[in-house]
């Protein structure tokens, strides 16, 4: 098949689809992922579709297209593990964070040490995942319920957001773009974000491997606005070197 009918056909699929994993595009056209990412972040720059964590959308569905709790928590297990676990280590007694609606964030909480610490989150998971362990106050912002990511975002949400101030924010995205800035596909969930980041006064990114290089629909932050970005193993070094360069400390979590 020629690179301009696979092309088209990808564009097809999207459209009929409105969202499409790299991997389902992979085992389609039997060619590699990385292949298929090279084809869509060609397909992106000629505006035929939008790229996002893991996949594609349509333009017309890139809105407010949120990917399913579901399906985060089953993607990159590994990676967001190791880098909770790294993130963890940046938690002192007495502090007061933020830990966003993402499955990294949920990791994290999961495995948080029973510290005297404070935590104030949108997440319905996190809040859960907390709730047993006595020493941790945890403080819910309320709003407007997501079903898609069980979190809480709107007016009211950020409105209790603007009520505090953290020493430190925990926080992912869907796209991590050097020279476009941090984003997310749901304008919801990235006017929260943006509100997370405002009231702390350290912001360290979670962010796996496969969200670098990706711009989706609705940016929330610049690269300035942030001090740390933990990342794992697969992480490119020339990424890890271009980040510094912008002076942000990088983090790569352990192979172990």
């Amino acid at each position: 098949m020629l690179v301009a009918e696979r092309h088209q056909q990808i564009i097809e699929l999207v459209n009929k689809r409105k969202s499409i994993r790299v991997t389902e595009l992979s085992k389609i056209f039997s060619i590699t992922e990385e292949t298929i990412r090279r084809d869509l972040e060609k397909l992106e720059k000629q505006g035929k579709l939008m790229r996002s964590h893991g996949g594609a959308v349509s333009i017309e569905s890139s809105m407010d297209l949120e990917t399913s709790y579901a399906e985060r928590e089953i993607t990159n297990v590994k990676e967001k593990r190791q880098i909770a676990r790294e993130a963890i280590k940046f938690v002192n007694k007495d502090d007061k964070i933020i830990l966003d609606a993402s499955t990294t964030a949920w990791y994290m909480a999961r495995e948080l040490p029973d510290l005297n610490i404070t935590v104030l989150t949108n997440s319905i998971k996190v809040a859960t995942a907390l709730s047993t362990k006595r020493n941790i106050t945890v403080i819910s912002t309320g709003g407007l319920l997501r079903p898609e990511s069980l979190s809480y975002v709107g007016p009211l949400t950020e409105s209790s957001l603007k009520s505090y101030h953290v020493h430190k924010a925990f926080v992912s995205c869907e796209g991590f773009h050097l020279k476009h800035g941090l984003s997310e596909s749901s304008e919801q969930q990235a006017r929260v974000k943006e509100k997370m980041l405002q009231i702390a006064d350290t912001v360290y990114m979670m962010v796996d491997y496969s969200k670098f290089g990706v711009q989706a629909f609705s940016r929330f932050s610049h690269l300035d606005e942030i001090d740390y970005v933990i990342t794992d193993q697969q992480t490119k070094d020339e990424t890890v070197q271009l980040l510094c360069e912008k002076s942000l400390k990088v983090i790569k979590t352990s192979t172990g």
